[in-house]
């Protein structure tokens, strides 16, 4: 093989290769979009969590977590509160807690105090995720009448009611601009409108989501007079609204008191412990003290239950 065909040969070899790197270069790419893209869209229909890109920790346990029933349930309880965590990560954050309280409580008041402050804390943390989904409920039901807007001035445009969902998803704020876009993606996903419509109804409970789900979904099967009906339904919620605002503002210092029942009686436990030093070890040192402790704390607990109820008014 003389010189001219070994350089001949040499740089097709070369021009082959560098083909194959740019075609190699594009199909990687291509193949990481469509793999983002992917991931995007299962996080915003909440079949995945780790929106944002966030490194997630705890991966090993919060795969075992998954796979149990209070794990699925706390699953379901964090996508309803938006929280960016995990349930690894909140199981491992509330252990931590709960060790932390645990000592506090020992070593501040009396070993007997320990575990009963362990409790608390894990209490306290149920209490965050529901107060947490409370509030991202109250916040979703302030935002239903626009949202009862803009479907009904879509639907009047002559817009089909998924892209009306999609526009909406795409106009409002969080929370009903996440939530819309988790029932868009699954819509084109495949999903059907009453089940994807159904979900949100489940993460999001309340009176005024189940009135306007239950308009759409009657819509879609049936049809009708999806505008007037949802006009209709917007200036409803605008009064139930303000009747909200009005009774939440009126209940205001009946809640404050619930939850400054059980204060007072933790904080007279650090002020009797104060007052005289090892107090607290001397009463919990006998069996008659100890159910003594108990059952001021049970009856903290249903004073606390029950000025709740008695202050809870479904408007």
């Amino acid at each position: 093989m003389d010189l001219q065909t070994r350089i001949t040969l040499t740089t097709g070899i070369a021009l082959l290769a560098c083909a194959l790197a740019v075609v190699g270069v594009q199909a990687y790419a291509a193949g990481r979009a469509r793999r983002q893209a992917l991931v995007d869209r299962l996080t915003a229909t909440g079949q995945i969590t780790g929106g944002g890109g966030r490194r997630r920790r705890f991966a090993d346990l919060d795969r075992r977590l998954r796979r149990t029933k209070p794990g699925k349930q706390l699953e379901l309880r964090l996508a309803a509160t938006g929280l960016d965590v995990t349930p690894g990560e909140f199981f491992v954050y509330m252990l931590v807690t709960v060790a932390g309280l645990w000592l506090i409580g020992q070593a501040t008041l009396a070993p007997f105090f320990g575990p009963i402050a362990g409790l608390l804390g894990i209490w306290a943390a149920v209490q965050f995720l529901n107060w947490q989904r409370q509030k991202r409920i109250e916040k979703f039901i302030n935002q239903l009448p626009e949202l009862a807007r803009i479907l009904a001035n879509a639907a009047h445009a002559g817009l089909a009611m998924r892209t009306a969902i999609g526009l909406a998803a795409e106009e409002l704020e969080a929370p009903a601009g996440e939530e819309l876009a988790k029932v868009s993606n699954q819509l084109a996903l495949g999903a059907s409108m009453d089940d994807a419509l159904g979900e949100l109804a489940e993460r999001l409970p309340s009176r005024e989501l189940v009135v306007l789900v239950t308009t759409l979904v009657l819509s879609n099967r049936a049809g009708g007079q999806v505008v007037s009906a949802l006009r209709n339904l917007t200036e409803t919620l605008e009064e139930r609204k303000e009747t909200r605002r009005e009774v939440r503002t009126q209940l205001s210092q009946v809640s404050m008191t619930s939850y400054a029942v059980p204060v007072l009686g933790v904080g007279s436990l650090f002020l009797m412990n104060g007052v005289k030093d090892g107090a607290l070890d001397r009463m919990t040192g006998s069996p008659v003290g100890q159910a003594a402790v108990l059952i001021a704390f049970g009856l903290y607990a249903v004073g606390f239950i029950l000025i709740r109820r008695l202050s809870r008014i479904d408007v």
